[in-house]
């Protein structure tokens, strides 16, 4: 039986000493004090510990110092830094020099507890509430803990140098308490790395609840949050919890965290301080143990600065920082995000996996991809259901990527073909029959000749199937009817063919 955690309270106060000393040997630790930052070093250097509980200020110096010690020794022991109530810059200090987590006096005992164990939890001890599991079941819990960490980092595919720092730093921060904010632009896959962050954590076996902060309306915020009580407000006919009190011992992913309202912000930031929440229609406070994980496209620093988001709610949020990187800046990793993608795609649709060709691959690296990962996966699912063979056409589901509104009005049926087909296809349209300096003298006719061009071109390359044809143009079959009439283009094999029955062939 593995023997249980080993705790250094450091408190130069007697009373508090003794109360968190007994708090703990009643948990079943075993518990070292000491009254000052010397005899901490001292304890520290006779023994290992599996976690360190420190006072902030101490008669001989600052917990910080010895936080900063254990670190610079790479020590194994976890520390948590107590510090007095309203101090939120000192507990963000200490969270960033690499604190595991921190507590605010006075000291609320069942925090205090949770806290400890979850310090302690996978540092060679065995938390207290835990102690009756066996050998083989920790180390069958630690495997499967390990399993679902490396499913969770294997998601964000990608080996390019922007990725592999990304998951380096993901492995380092997971471990911690700290909140973490995800920064990226929207499609980059943000809630992949909340999700990668909790199953590397200690926290894995705990929730991970997902909450779209821009998706609620505002009024229901506060309920939604925090609970509400039976007869709280219209509609409550019973109690109910809130995205909190639901991720109790896990992790609270607060994505699109600026567009959060003022108002509700500043709740956000004493709930999180206090790591405790009120109800809705409730008269006491829940503590809740929860990690904050949140993620933005924003810049949250220039809302600070327009008066957008709250400073002190910025800070606590933001005492780890990961930044994910936009596709456009690890191209490298497109054949692998394609395949993945693709074969995802391909088992939910129920069809086998179509080769992706050189050609298509080129034509992927050349595409803007603003829509990051999103809109890659976008494509790929069109061009799926558009391809007919083994391997994967993207020139259709390109260009009607590329499409614009404007190809639903017939008035600017020109433009909008000779944009979708220079969309479409790897060849450039001819150039225009004058010169710039010679304009034409009919445009609508010369327009016209333009837009029967590309029709001809695409009509031929898809063997005269209209349907196929616009698809690759990215415009609809009514839209592709109605230029070919306006245009009076006769299919091969066809010239007198009734317009049903063109229909029916296609």
């Amino acid at each position: 039986m593995t023997s249980p955690a080993s705790i250094l309270v450091v408190d130069d106060e007697p009373d508090l000493r003794t109360l968190y000393e007994l708090t703990l040997l009643r948990e079943g630790y075993r518990v070292e004090t000491a009254a000052t930052l010397q005899e901490a070093r001292t304890q520290l250097q006779r023994q290992r510990f599996d976690a360190v509980i420190t006072d902030m200020r101490l008669p001989d110096g600052f917990g910080m110092e010895l936080l900063q010690e254990v670190r610079a020794q790479q020590r194994c022991e976890r520390c948590v830094v107590m510090t007095a109530y309203g101090s939120a810059e000192n507990a963000v200090e200490a969270l960033r020099a690499g604190a595991f987590d921190y507590l605010t006096k006075p000291v609320d005992l069942k925090q205090f507890r949770a806290v400890v164990a979850s310090a302690v939890q996978g540092m060679g001890g065995v938390p207290a509430p835990r102690a009756a599991r066996s050998t083989s079941e920790l180390h069958a819990d630690k495997g499967t803990a390990e399993a679902s960490a490396k499913v969770a980092l294997a998601r964000l595919v990608g080996d390019s140098p922007a990725m592999t720092q990304v998951k380096q730093r993901i492995a380092k921060v997971a471990k911690s308490m700290a909140p973490v904010l995800i920064l990226g632009e929207s499609g980059t896959g943000k809630e992949l790395v909340a999700q990668a962050l909790h199953a590397c954590s200690q926290r894995a076996d705990g929730p991970l609840v997902a909450v779209n902060c821009g998706a609620i309306p505002e009024h229901l915020l506060e309920a939604e949050f925090f609970g509400a009580r039976k007869g709280s407000y219209t509609g409550a006919t019973a109690d109910r919890e809130g995205y909190f009190q639901a991720a109790r011992g896990g992790t609270l992913f607060l994505d699109e965290i600026g567009e959060l309202p003022l108002a509700m912000q500043s709740k956000l930031l004493r709930a999180i301080q206090e790591r405790s929440v009120r109800p809705l229609g409730a008269t006491q406070e829940e503590s809740v143990d929860v990690r904050i994980v949140s993620a933005t496209h924003r810049d949250l620093a220039a809302d600070v600065q327009a008066g957008r988001f709250r400073q002190d709610l910025y800070y606590r949020l933001n005492v780890i920082e990961v930044l994910v990187p936009p596709l456009r800046a690890r191209r490298e990793d497109l054949p692998a995000l394609c395949a993945a993608l693709l074969a995802r795609i391909a088992q939910e649709s129920g069809v086998p996996a179509p080769r992706l060709t050189e050609r298509a691959l080129a034509a992927l690296v050349q595409h803007p991809l603003t829509g990051n990962v999103r809109e890659l996966e976008n494509l790929l699912h069109r061009a799926l259901a558009l391809s007919d063979g083994p391997e994967l056409e993207l020139e259709a589901a390109l260009g009607s990527s590329l499409a614009t509104p404007a190809t639903a009005a017939p008035g600017g049926a020109a433009q909008a073909a000779g944009e979708a087909a220079g969309a479409g296809e790897t060849t450039e349209v001819a150039p225009p029959s004058a010169t710039p300096q010679e304009l034409p003298k009919d445009l609508q006719a010369w327009l016209d000749r333009q837009e029967r061009d590309i029709l001809v071109r695409a009509l031929h390359a898809c063997g005269f199937n209209r349907t196929a044809a616009a698809a690759r143009l990215g415009i609809s079959l009514r839209q592709m009817r109605y230029r070919i009439d306006r245009l009076q283009i006769a299919l091969p094999g066809e010239p007198d063919m009734p317009q049903d029955a063109r229909d029916a062939q296609d």
